[in-house]
């Protein structure tokens, strides 16, 4: 492999962009002997797995003890036989059923293929079938499973929550009455919104399972995260002591290059922070790559971009005259049908498919075979996603090579620039709210439609239920009796499991019509809408570029044009924040007169215009007002104020502006960070930075969690604060630029232009706050 890092310095557009290269040797694996029953025995044997890791083993026997079960290893492990040995055996022995569920439906096919392969390979009479309900079956398809009464079903949570749990009754009790393990795939993904509404989901779960006396248990599976225990038992409602962890991984690799491929900045402008476009410079290796026989799979973050560079890598390819190549690249996303994904999958499986361009829909647990190069077109945002879809590469004990190409922004040039953070830095906490103030109502009252409340169900909802209860029942939305075993609730009427996505927390859309066509072609948040399909706003949509020519907001409906503009658009916002109520503080250690606070809080954002912007540049190249309602956000921030002394010498020094574009700066800088202590984006996270608060008649900057609410990120901010300061401050200081650039303080979602910024102040605050 070193010998292809050589060619690569020397391909014509390498101008020292490598800026680590670093091996990881290749790891021997470990086996152990397992007791298994014969036909299981046999039937693994077929499929050429003749022992187990050690890591499977100890999962395996983890679950026979009894105890839930976290299995946090790297992909491509084997971590799904930690949970199809015990699921096997126990349909084998007393036809005990199994629940797995998968965050996307085509991990949840890939995963009955593999399982209903082995089952067939079981013989005659094992009592062991495999069977997936997902929305992609038709309701005779549906009936069929349900006929069938499969002892391993696979399934997604938003299918447990629409067609399960409310059904428990009528259609599934057979089910739940013998249920004894659930499997929660790729628990790390289960976070945020998502991950809240899951948690809550599976607290619902567990109620219908004591009504039918099961008490299933829990078989997680995650990638390497900072706190796997104490996340797969926020989500699943277990106690932490439950679960045994198991995060050694025993299973061999070949020797791994990584390399983080630095693009430059543009001839001319050194010091600027604009670089080379990262897709460009990607898609340059991805052609070289695949061109010189190297089976190669890019990850990058949006659709568009996925088939856009397909396209442009197999035209480059065949200009090249590697026709053959060139008809063996794909793109894979995850609006393709599922059998279309099905046969990309299987074509890089078989070598048939020579390079591919994918989101993120590739990095979960679907098996594609070992790849020669996995190359990822900006920073994933992670580095969990980082290191699963690294991990793509590597066939057996073979070398292979992984390339990191960087971003202009913030964090992508902080981990160029600190690479020992990227390969040496703590893993990323996975965060969700099962007390959700604004998610908790909707399952309350789905779980009183599944099964009768009592004061009991505190301890699956937490301590908001009597309050929640009393509204519920207040507003009609909740019956009471009065019962000989005590108070009872039922819900009043309607399907509430039918009025809740788990995939949003708003409950208000906008539909986007093609006026065209006179054709709805998908619907935003109401929020998202005021923001991204404004009158004047350029939306893109499925590689057509649209303008917004009107926002009927009685209706609900923006109405989109094709357009050919060559800029895109960004909204201009005035913020205010209230603190409702503050709910945790701590002093920080290297100035305990600042008091850094956890807080319930409202802010509210005014929209107040757009700028349209040079793509090329990422200049303004024009404005345009607007008029639309504010909205109020109710969520949980942290924050802190700027000492007297600082402030005072911050002014003298800098002036008012210099002041003001400091705190602006920090604030920025600090958002930008938070990706790497927490699995999020940083447009999760909002900020307001502001001279003066009437909260703490101060200066003040606070970072507020960006869903009603909040999920856990503002308190994750704020358990990590000095550590953040600490980084914010490097990634300032470090940066060349004059005055602020992508790479350090300008941020793609500030609502005032990124005006003012100031560096040299927000370091000197941030120096004062932490050394």
């Amino acid at each position: 492999m070193d010998d292809i890092v050589e060619w690569l310095r020397s391909r014509p557009y390498y101008e020292g962009q490598i800026h680590e290269h670093r091996r990881t040797p290749a790891r021997d694996p470990t086996f152990v002997d397992v007791d298994l029953e014969s036909r299981l025995a046999s039937t693994l044997e077929s499929e050429g797995i003749t022992s187990l890791y050690r890591h499977q083993a100890e999962a395996i026997e983890a679950v026979r003890d009894g105890d839930n079960v976290v299995l946090a290893t790297e992909t491509a492990s084997g971590k799904s036989l930690a949970y199809t040995v015990p699921a096997f055996e126990r349909a084998m022995d007393h036809g005990g059923r199994s629940l797995y569920l998968g965050p996307q439906n085509a991990l949840v096919a890939d995963q009955e293929e593999t399982l209903s392969e082995l089952a067939r390979g079981l013989g005659f009479g094992s009592r062991v079938s495999v069977a997936q309900y997902t929305g992609r079956l038709n309701d005779t398809e549906k009936r069929d499973v349900r006929d069938r009464r499969p002892t391993v079903l696979l399934s997604n949570p938003d299918m447990l929550h629409y067609a399960l749990l409310p059904y428990n009754h009528r259609l599934w009790d057979w089910f739940f009455s013998s249920l004894e393990t659930v499997v929660v795939d790729e628990v790390h993904s289960y976070r945020g919104v998502f991950g809240s509404h899951v948690a809550l989901t599976l607290r619902r779960l567990q109620r219908i399972c004591e009504r039918y006396d099961a008490d299933p248990q829990f078989v997680c599976c995650s990638a390497t995260i900072g706190n796997p225990v104490d996340h797969a038992a926020r989500v699943t409602g277990e106690e932490e002591s439950s679960f045994t962890l198991v995060d050694e991984d025993t299973s061999g690799t070949g020797p791994r290059h990584w390399l983080l491929w630095n693009p430059p900045e543009y001839e001319g402008e050194r010091g600027s922070g604009r670089r080379r476009s990262n897709h460009v410079e990607t898609k340059n290796l991805f052609v070289d790559l695949v061109a010189a026989g190297h089976q190669t799979l890019a990850f990058t973050r949006a659709r568009q971009a996925a088939e856009r560079y397909a396209t442009d890598s197999s035209t480059e390819l065949r200009e090249r005259g590697a026709r053959d190549a060139a008809g063996a690249v794909e793109a894979y996303q995850a609006a393709l049908c599922p059998e279309r994904r099905r046969e990309i999958e299987a074509g890089l499986h078989a070598g048939e498919v020579r390079g591919v361009w994918s989101t993120n829909a590739l990095e979960l647990g679907v098996d594609v075979g070992g790849l020669d190069a996995v190359l990822l077109d900006g920073y994933p945002g992670t580095r969990m996603s980082a290191f699963q879809q690294a991990g793509r590469a590597g066939r057996g004990d073979d070398p292979a090579l992984v390339v990191m190409v960087g971003g202009e922004d913030q964090l992508d040039q902080y981990l160029m620039n600190n690479p020992e953070d990227f390969f040496e830095g703590d893993p990323e906490w996975a965060l969700s709210n099962p007390e959700n103030e604004q998610l908790l109502p909707g399952h309350v009252r789905s779980a009183a439609s599944e099964n009768w409340l009592s004061t009991d169900d505190e301890r699956h909802f937490g301590s908001p239920f009597p309050d929640l209860v009393a509204d519920l029942e207040s507003a009609g939305k909740l019956d009471r009796r009065d019962t000989a075993d005590g108070v009872r609730w039922t819900n009043a009427g309607g399907s509430p499991q039918h009025e809740m996505s788990l995939r949003t927390i708003d409950d208000r859309e906008i539909d986007l019509l093609d006026r065209r066509k006179n054709e709805v072609v998908g619907s935003l948040s109401f929020s998202d809408g005021l923001r991204d399909a404004h009158p004047g706003a350029v939306y893109h949509h499925q590689g057509q570029s649209y303008e917004v020519v009107d926002l009927d907001l009685d209706r609900d409906v923006a109405e989109l044009q094709p357009t050919w503009a060559d800029y895109y658009t960004r909204i201009l916002s005035d913020k205010e924040i209230d603190v409702e109520a503050d709910l945790l503080e701590k002093p920080l250690s290297a100035r305990p007169d600042v008091h850094v606070r956890f807080a319930d809080v409202t802010v509210t954002t005014q929209i107040t215009g757009f700028e349209r912007r040079d793509p090329k540049r990422g200049e303004a190249i024009g404005r345009g007002s607007l008029d639309l309602p504010a909205t109020t956000l109710r969520t949980k921030a942290l924050y802190y104020t700027v000492p007297p002394d600082v402030d005072a010498e911050l002014r003298e020094e800098y002036g008012e502006w210099g002041f003001n574009g400091g705190i602006h700066a920090a604030e920025h800088g600090t958002i930008s960070l938070l990706p790497l202590s927490l699995l999020c984006d940083r447009g999760d996270v909002g900020g307001i930075s502001t001279p003066y608060h009437d909260h703490t008649e101060r200066s003040t900057i606070f970072i507020y969690d960006g869903y009603p609410g909040g999920v856990g990120l503002a308190r994750g901010g704020y358990d990590r604060i000095e550590d953040l300061l600490v980084r914010t401050a490097r990634l300032v200081d470090d940066c060349d630029c004059a005055d602020g650039c992508p790479a350090c303080v300008q941020s793609p979602h500030c609502g005032n232009a990124n005006e003012p910024l100031a560096k040299e102040p927000a370091v000197t605050l941030l120096r004062a706050l932490t050394e």
